[in-house]
């Protein structure tokens, strides 16, 4: 089973690191993050990588050429400028199986991925996503109905709501249900809308590295030991969202 990985986009957010490098060579405990996504993935029997490059790609190229052979990877040039959805559907003759797993570069999650292929198929659809609870970046203030503070919760999680996390398992025949450029907002909308999209829920670990305060946060957590990304949890088997 091939996993794709999205790493073409510029990464904004993360300059001025980007303007030289891939954003998911961004460096987390001496590796790069997309290094530790792939080991996650190895971790769990899953060793064939396409990734979707395109900013930087040449980075991409030269740091794998000697390196992880046991692993077979292959660098797909998607382009400077495509979108998420684009590249994924440019790595779509790439995929030998009807089944793979497609994922971002920037985000770590102790995912259960034989749980999550488990789901994927008792489901019956095409494409499963895997959501997370949505934590607050804000603490937050409790207080009466004097507005006597009662309380301060630190980046609470906010119940109900759940957000992509990537994760993704797809049947190859969902290509021919995919419209749009961006995955997050035309392509995923409208193979929900075509009622071929399930949800999985995970509740453990998951960090997404969006900006530099995010690098040195996962960075941070490694140097505690072994990352909890890596460490997949014993836990009840999850479904899908109402």
């Amino acid at each position: 089973m091939e996993v794709v990985i999205l790493c073409g986009g510029k990464g904004t957010r993360s300059y001025p690191f980007t303007e030289y490098f891939p954003k998911v060579m961004m460096p987390v405990g001496g590796s790069p993050i997309i290094v530790h996504l792939m080991r996650l993935y190895a971790s769990q029997g899953i060793t064939n990588f396409i990734l979707a490059a395109g900013h930087r790609k040449e980075i991409l190229i030269d740091y794998f050429a000697d390196r992880n052979k046991e692993w077979d990877i292959r660098i797909v040039d998607t382009g400077d400028e495509a979108d998420t959805g684009e590249r994924l559907l440019q790595c779509a003759s790439y995929i030998e199986g009807n089944t793979f797993c497609a994922n971002y570069g920037d985000g770590l999650g102790n995912v259960d991925l034989h749980s999550l292929l488990d789901f994927h198929r008792r489901a019956g659809g095409l494409a499963t996503v895997t959501v997370v609870p949505l934590r607050s970046q804000y603490g937050t203030v409790k207080f009466d109905r004097c507005q006597k503070v009662i309380e301060f919760r630190e980046k609470p999680i906010i119940q109900d709501y759940w957000i992509n996390a990537g994760f993704f398992v797809l049947e190859k025949e969902v290509f021919s249900h995919w419209k749009g450029k961006n995955l997050e907002q035309e392509v995923l909308p409208h193979l929900a809308f075509d009622g071929v999209l399930y949800s999985y829920l995970h509740e453990g670990f998951w960090k997404s590295m969006d900006t530099s305060k995010d690098q040195r946060e996962l960075d941070s957590i490694c140097s505690l030991g072994r990352p909890p990304w890596m460490q997949v949890p014993l836990v009840r088997r999850v479904g899908a969202a109402d």
